[in-house]
């Protein structure tokens, strides 16, 4: 699924939960509190796209909490804190989860450019070595031809000494 459909998926999802909650600020603030936290997650383009079933429930939670009354208020509150929270930790996760693959990946690519580099630099030592390995074989070979010319010369002024 490519990231512009994920974030079209998102928007809906987060509008649709948006339409359907009945917190309003003036009933209750801790919902409504609580409600600007999932709202604050869901208008963040870097964050909306994670975690849509914790976020799902912290919706419910603040709905819930919404709706309570009475001796069921304080539990609901506490659970809706704890949804939010797990929401908000959730998303985060996700995002920094996203962040090191992607850190993983550039970390990959470098190395893998280091490695080339590498490779590259050692082909060129190597072709270096060989041409003045190649270099110093013809100087040998040079300096070998002219002591074996030398020494024939020196042998034929001995054979024609010896024949003086």
């Amino acid at each position: 699924m490519s990231a512009g459909l994920r974030m079209a998926m998102a928007s809906a999802f987060t509008a649709l939960l948006l339409a359907g909650s009945p917190v309003q600020a003036a009933d209750d603030p801790d919902a409504a509190r609580l409600s600007q936290r999932l709202v604050a997650i869901d208008a963040d383009p870097t964050l909306g796209t994670f975690s849509a079933y914790e976020r799902l429930q912290a919706r419910q939670a603040v709905d819930a909490l919404a709706a309570a009354r009475g001796r069921k208020r304080e539990p609901a509150l506490q659970v809706a804190q704890w949804r939010v929270e797990t929401a908000e930790l959730a998303v985060r996760t996700a995002a920094n989860r996203r962040e090191i693959e992607r850190l993983d990946r550039d970390r990959g690519d470098l190395l893998l450019e280091a490695s080339r580099r590498e490779a590259a630099r050692a082909r060129q030592e190597a072709e270096r070595l060989r041409i003045q390995s190649q270099i110093q074989a013809e100087e040998t070979a040079r300096l070998r031809q002219a002591a074996e010319e030398e020494a024939q010369a020196r042998q034929e002024a001995e054979t024609v000494l010896q024949g003086v």
